[in-house]
């Protein structure tokens, strides 16, 4: 159904970028990325990769300050897994990446398709992460899409409404654990208005989930499929340094007995470039989780440019409950066209956060990582 929908989309797309006549603009861009990873643990593992992702977009004017844009992408990888001394499993993949079409004006924009939504203030450990899976760590910030309907208008004082409706996302996205019902449609909304020297928001969404891989065990239960429903709010204010607030209350469905009533995501974070040198900016989170089970962790991250070309950045995650430490140091030179990134990393073997976007955690216990991104 997917590919049908998405066909009809890049078709539909196709057929009318001619009528834009000489107000039509068209732009072609892509990225390619090339990724080596080796894990120092008992036995030496590793990965080599490569990922190309080729971007269409096209825009066009309308009458009355009135506008359409598209985008098509693709995400095409490859990788190769080495152990027990030789390259001995590989995977591949080609799969739409972005395929939307936009109708816009100043204050208003509706968007249909394969698409990115992202919202909310914190940086690292995002409770708002509802949608994507985007990874601090990762140079590339990959993430993939949703397949939707998404509308926005934008107030005179700055304030915004947003609305979705989602339909055809069978994977998990953001934090969740069981995969929206099949044939079933999600829905949502989030407004978000100034306040003092920032912008507070609220944000709702309901889906039905598909538990069923936890319910296997449970035979008296035939159907379980349950209702799930998240409340956001977030702040954000500028005092000098910045600081947030984020929050997601989950109230899981009564009769989804194996989890709890409700769970809590909760997010209080800092940020602030000191003066120092070329300019030193500093994260730092309190991040929240109540479950079944409680995790509480404390972040601190560090973004230092060693000069026009090159930066510095670190990272450290520690979870008070497991007593779990997280470490990452990326040195990153840019060049016009290429970035090059070498990253090392210390974290737990079996980690509780992130996940590639290809299903692995590549960043597990020590290791290094090198890649080399060219855009053109």
């Amino acid at each position: 159904m997917n590919r049908v929908i998405l066909l009809s989309l890049a078709y539909f797309i196709i057929l009318i970028y001619p009528s834009f006549g000489q107000s039509g603009i068209l732009d072609m861009k892509n990225q390619l990325s090339l990724q080596s990873t080796l894990n120092f643990g008992d036995d030496l593992t590793g990965q080599l990769g490569g990922r190309y992702i080729p971007t269409l977009s096209i825009k066009g004017n309308l009458k009355k300050n009135r506008s359409v844009d598209a985008e098509i992408s693709v995400n095409s990888y490859a990788n190769f897994y080495y152990a027990d001394e030789k390259f001995n499993e590989h995977d591949w993949k080609l799969k739409p990446y972005r395929i939307w079409l936009r109708y816009f004006s100043p204050r208003f924009e509706i968007r249909a398709g394969l698409q990115k939504i992202s919202f909310g203030s914190a940086s690292i450990l995002r409770p708002l992460m509802w949608f994507d899976k985007i990874d601090y760590r990762d140079p590339l910030q990959l993430t993939d899409g949703v397949y939707g309907l998404l509308g926005r208008y934008y107030f005179q004082n700055n304030a915004n409404i947003w609305l979705w409706a989602l339909y055809g996302n069978k994977d998990t996205k953001g934090w969740e654990i069981a995969p929206t019902r099949k044939n079933r449609a999600e829905y949502g909304g989030r407004l978000q208005i100034p306040f003092l020297t920032g912008e507070i928001a609220v944000s709702y969404h309901c889906r039905h989930a598909d538990y069923s891989a936890f319910y296997v065990m449970q035979p008296g239960i035939t159907e379980p499929f349950f209702t799930d429903q998240l409340l956001g709010f977030d702040a954000k204010l500028d005092i000098g340094p910045g600081i947030w607030f984020e929050y997601t209350w989950k109230i899981n469905d009564d009769e989804n007995i194996l989890f709890v009533k409700n769970e809590h995501y909760l997010n209080i974070g800092m940020d602030y470039t000191f003066g120092l040198g070329n300019g030193l900016n500093i994260i730092t989170e309190y991040f929240r989780f109540n479950s079944n089970t409680s995790n509480n962790y404390s972040t601190i991250a560090l973004n230092y440019p060693l000069g026009i070309m090159n930066r510095i950045i670190t990272a450290v995650y520690y979870n008070w409950d497991t007593k779990d430490l997280y470490r990452f140091i990326s040195v990153q030179r840019d060049y016009d066209y290429l970035t090059l990134n070498l990253m090392a990393f210390w974290n737990p073997e079996n980690v509780s956060i992130y996940g590639s976007p290809e299903g692995r955690n590549l960043m597990a216990g020590k290791g290094l990582q090198v890649m080399a991104i060219l855009d053109f």
